[in-house]
């Protein structure tokens, strides 16, 4: 199975810094690749996850084999990672697949569908379901190879300067929004805009949009979205959870020498397990500043839900119709999730609905 092929790689790449210097030098090339992000520097949650990467890689290799993380903008915009990889105009890169819906709808499954899984159901079906396999295929057609980069968790619904009492609150909205979510709001009335991070606060504050989302507190009060809309609404219905992905050129990867593939996977995973729980860690104090500075949270009514779900078992029919590649990615991820809903809404939820509402 391809979960047992990667985690077996990613166990031998953690022993390979303990091989030492020796071994390495003396038997493996020097290499220097550049890796593209889909983030700004300020993102140190998104844009530092290659980062930790790069160092884990350079450590586990004995500084044999190094990447160059670069920023969205640098070399190649923060949208077009993903064909900056497969073209060949750098080895790697690092972003969020659902960017490039417009390529192939399908990819929304390799970091968030509407009403999917959460961050730890997410990794599940990728590591010990057909996730990675399915996902692996997809990529394939495009030259490329793609690796678990990381998860932000649950995210917020965003900013919005009135607030959305009812679905129809939504009719001509400009909402900044990625991916497939787009799509769904957009059967409600919702006018969906596609903007990088770096765009969100000026398009935000000039009135070119009406509303924003992004990640969640720790990122969106970096971004200085609470001083031009004070309604934070939550949850994301459409990010349960998000996943980042590490891609690799299909060619430069099948040109890695083994031990460097396995230290790649084996830094990966590090990288992976790393961003969610800085986001962890993060968010709540940030949460707690920003309704110090005036932010007011806001829940989504159960009318904006049902009619969000609605639209979005719709829009999951429409696109399973017209895609092959989505619908069998799709018919698989849903019944995962179905399976992982009934688990956590036994165990999980009902300790979390009593415990978390008492303070130790």
């Amino acid at each position: 199975m391809q979960r047992r092929s990667f985690l077996k790689k990613a166990t031998i790449g953690a022993g390979v810094a303990a091989i030492g210097a020796p071994a390495i030098a003396q038997s493996l090339p020097t290499l220097n690749w550049r890796l593209v992000s889909s983030f700004p520097k300020s993102l140190d949650t998104l844009y530092g996850t290659p980062e930790v990467f790069a160092n884990a890689l350079r450590k586990a290799t004995d500084g044999k084999f190094n990447v160059k993380v670069f920023a969205a903008g640098e070399v190649v915009p923060a949208l077009q990672v993903l064909d900056a990889v497969q073209n060949g105009t750098v080895e790697c890169g690092h972003t969020a697949s659902y960017y490039y819906l417009g390529k192939n709808s399908a990819f929304i499954f390799d970091t968030a569908a509407p009403f999917g899984m959460t961050a730890r159901q997410q990794s599940a079906w990728m590591l010990h379901g057909n996730g990675m396999k399915l996902m692996r295929e997809l990529y394939a057609t495009y030259n490329i190879v793609n690796f678990l980069g990381g998860q932000t968790g649950t995210q917020m619904g965003g900013w919005f300067r009135k607030e959305i009492k009812s679905p129809e609150d939504l009719k001509g909205l400009k909402f900044r929004i990625a991916g497939f979510a787009g799509q769904v709001l957009a059967k409600l009335g919702v006018v969906p805009q596609q903007l990088p991070a770096g765009e969100i606060y000026s398009a935000l504050e000039k009135g070119t949009i009406d509303a924003a989302e992004f990640v969640g507190p720790y990122d969106d009060e970096k971004l200085g979205l609470a001083k031009v809309a004070k309604n934070y609404y939550y949850p994301a219905f459409w990010e349960g959870a998000a996943a980042l992905s590490f891609l690799v050129n299909k060619k430069q990867w099948e040109s890695l020498p083994p031990a460097y593939q396995a230290a790649w996977e084996a830094a990966c995973f590090e990288a992976h397990t790393d961003m969610c729980a800085k986001y962890d860690a993060l968010n709540p104090p940030a949460l707690q500043r920003l309704i110090q500075n005036g932010a007011v949270l806001r829940k989504f009514n159960t009318s904006v839900m049902d009619a969000c779900f609605k639209a979005s078992q719709e829009t999951y029919a429409e696109e399973s119709a017209k895609n092959p590649q989505f619908k069998k990615i799709f018919d698989d991820y849903r019944v995962f999730r179905n399976m992982e809903a009934q688990w956590f809404g036994l165990a999980e939820q009902a300790f979390a609905q009593y415990s978390f509402a008492k303070k130790l």
